[in-house]
């Protein structure tokens, strides 16, 4: 029988000062009452971004982000078949058990905090290569070409 042997709390490796920051920002944007709350809504959002992101903008967003986020993003293994914005809100929601409300709540609260880390050029380039519907997850303006 194997059993999992955990050591005392303080011998864990502590979060980089960079992901407390971006915790504490999902945390401000996100209204959540503790960091534990906004740290599930990072992860959850960035593995979902990271089933969808590809190429040159999900290395160059890595190595943006804090490490632990970078992480959370790169583990991911991406789908085959890209995802609109409004079904991979869905899909978020139907892994977590949660509601559409409070998923794209989340999702809106840790897209904003990339934003701030990924800077204008690199969203722009990401919004670029995803489906329609993910720029207002990113608190973006959804532009689409004149008819």
């Amino acid at each position: 029988m194997i059993t999992e042997v955990r050591g005392p709390l303080e011998h864990q490796q502590p979060y980089s000062t960079a992901y407390e920051q971006m915790l504490e920002k999902v945390r401000y944007e996100g209204a959540y009452p503790t960091r534990e709350r906004a740290e599930e809504a990072v992860r959850l959002v960035l593995a979902g971004l990271g089933r969808q992101l590809t190429g040159d903008e999900r290395v160059d967003l890595a190595a943006r982000l804090p490490l632990e986020a970078a992480r959370t993003l790169t583990t991911q293994i991406p789908d085959t078949q890209p995802l609109t914005g409004w079904a991979f809100v869905k899909d978020l929601a139907t892994r977590t058990g949660a509601s559409l409300a409070t998923t794209r709540w989340d999702t809106g609260s840790v897209l904003s905090a990339v934003v701030a880390y990924a800077g204008p050029d690199l969203i722009t380039r990401i919004l670029h290569q995803l489906p329609t519907g993910y720029a207002l997850l990113f608190g973006q303006a959804e532009l689409s070409p004149a008819a």
